[in-house]
């Protein structure tokens, strides 16, 4: 799977989420009837929002994108829908092209995001596992700092 397609699939992916959390406030807040939707679809669109942020880490680093670019990408998480503004963008700036730099037979690492990210794309099965884990380990983390305040 190439970065673009990676980055737009989790792009899209937390743009889904934030649509779902929306509706759930729509009806905890609006329509005044369930609160189930809040709680669902918050933990959902909390544990995509990590991710997005790790695979914008990643992307951000193999695009060897400029610190307004990374920045931007990890902003764009917060309001709804903006990954996908970004993404768009992204991709028109061809900011998104070519595969990962640092796979077998690809280059050689230099800095430490570069040595982490190579080993992750040198070993995918093994990548996959250490981003359910990290995903896992900060949606903890956010669940023992507490909720965002809510007005309730």
């Amino acid at each position: 799977m190439t970065p673009k397609l990676l980055f737009r699939r989790v792009a899209v992916a937390e743009a889904i989420t934030w649509a779902l959390l929306l509706v759930g406030m729509f009806l905890k807040y609006v329509t005044e009837t369930t609160e189930l939707g809040v709680r669902i679809f918050g933990m959902v669109h909390g544990v995509v929002f990590i991710a997005y942020g790790l695979i914008a880490l990643a992307t951000w680093v193999n695009q060897k994108w400029s610190v307004r670019t990374g920045l931007l990408a990890l902003v764009s998480a917060v309001p709804p829908f903006a990954t996908i503004l970004f993404d768009r963008s992204a991709e028109s700036a061809g900011q998104l092209e070519g595969p990962w730099r640092f796979g077998a037979g690809g280059q050689s690492p230099a800095s430490v995001p570069e040595k982490v990210l190579a080993w992750l794309t040198r070993n995918p099965a093994l990548a996959a596992v250490v981003g359910v884990v990290a995903v896992a380990g900060l949606t903890g983390v956010a669940l023992v700092v507490g909720p965002p305040a809510s007005g309730s």
